[in-house]
């Protein structure tokens, strides 16, 4: 059996990934400058052990202080939490075959040997995005107290860096967008579909810091982190649900400006929008759009790739129908796909103005 592209892999997933699959297998993560830090799953059970497991985001490996004392990849991890928490011996393969099914993520193969995914009855109790029905059990995320974001209220004409990225003061203040004077940070409220306050990231202003650990983190406020399992929500839902619901119709951004983008060009009378906050969008994300009504769903990624035919174009291309086949029989899954390159690399569909947009969105791809 030949292995699979583990390098592939690690360069789709994010921090937000490695958060939520620490966090789905027990570990209590809490973000730092560096990654995060967890209880040690890789040797003990969940609520056991004690917090010296560090996950360093520049090298995308965890470190175990305690009796592992040593550093591994995510992959390693997998295959640990198996051994420990359902007593299931995998192999990398197995590892590395979840991890691409969990986030979507399309590999290249030398083979088609099946590698006996029917063991992994660890993972599907863990997996609590992709295999539970949303009719049957839905995720309760924990609810915040809404008067955190009073301190960081702030008259939204002084927002220029997002002002100056074509969105409007009226919408960044109908959003609640704020300002952390002390981090340097937008602040993004979020909400779940009912309206109820559940997380607060932040967008540093700080170019070494985003340069360092990532543009968007959960901000930390008196000690207190405001995180959430990004796959178990939608961004702006609470707000477009209605008229996803009247015009049948929901457009899947990977970041929160792109909704904000959305909303000043054609007004909140008419949001379709959302944001996954990511590059991939979890079956349990599919599954409340569908329930809020959408008969088409627009994926209206960033242009991920440089030239058509690149390696970063395969691999968006490849990801994109991955999506279609998943759920063609539930949901129309449409993409916005720049074949012309129109925009500039890595730019949102949004990012460049109105007019773009709509040709890009006239354009989309319907299979």
């Amino acid at each position: 059996m030949q292995d699979y592209d583990k390098k592939a892999i690690r360069e789709e997933l994010s921090i937000d990934n490695y958060f939520q699959l620490v966090t789905e297998w027990g570990g209590n993560p809490e973000f730092t400058p560096f990654g995060f830090i967890s209880d040690t799953i890789c040797h003990n059970p969940p609520g056991e052990g004690s917090r010296k497991l560090y996950f360093y985001e520049n090298s995308d490996l965890f470190k175990c202080y305690t009796d592992c004392d040593c550093a591994f990849d995510i992959f390693e991890l997998t295959i640990k939490v198996a051994q420990i928490q359902s007593n299931c011996k995998i192999d990398l393969n197995d590892a590395v075959r979840y991890l691409a099914a969990k986030f979507n993520i399309v590999i290249a193969l030398d083979d088609t040997e099946d590698i006996g995914l029917a063991d992994w009855q660890y993972l599907i109790a863990y997996d609590k995005i992709n295999d539970i029905p949303i009719v049957n059990q839905v995720p309760q995320l924990k609810e915040y107290d809404k008067r955190i974001l009073e301190p960081l209220a702030i008259n939204p004409n002084y927002l220029t860096p997002w002002i100056n990225e074509h969105i409007k003061p009226e919408i960044l203040a109908h959003a609640q967008i704020g300002y952390n004077f002390s981090t340097d940070q937008i602040s993004i409220p979020h909400f779940d579909k009912d309206g109820r306050f559940i997380g607060l990231r932040g967008r540093t202003m700080v170019k070494e810091d985003a340069e360092r650990f990532g543009k968007y983190r959960p901000m930390i406020i008196n000690k207190q982190q405001y995180n959430h399992s990004l796959g178990l929500n939608l961004y702006n839902l609470n707000n477009s649900k209605d008229n996803i619901k009247r015009m049948g119709k929901a457009i899947v951004f990977e970041s929160e400006k792109s909704t904000l983008q959305f909303q000043s060009y054609f007004g909140l009378e008419n949001d379709i929008s959302v944001a996954c906050c990511g590059s991939s969008v979890s079956s349990y994300q599919i599954q409340l759009l569908i329930e809020a009504g959408a008969r088409e769903i627009i994926i209206a990624f960033d242009r991920q790739f440089q030239e058509l035919g690149d390696n970063e174009f395969k691999r968006l291309k490849a990801k994109l129908l991955s999506l279609h086949k998943k759920y063609k029989n539930e949901v129309l899954i449409s993409f916005i796909f720049d074949k012309h390159l129109i925009t500039s690399y890595k730019a949102s569909p949004t990012d460049e103005g109105p007019e773009k947009f709509m040709r890009l969105f006239k354009e989309r791809i319907i299979l």
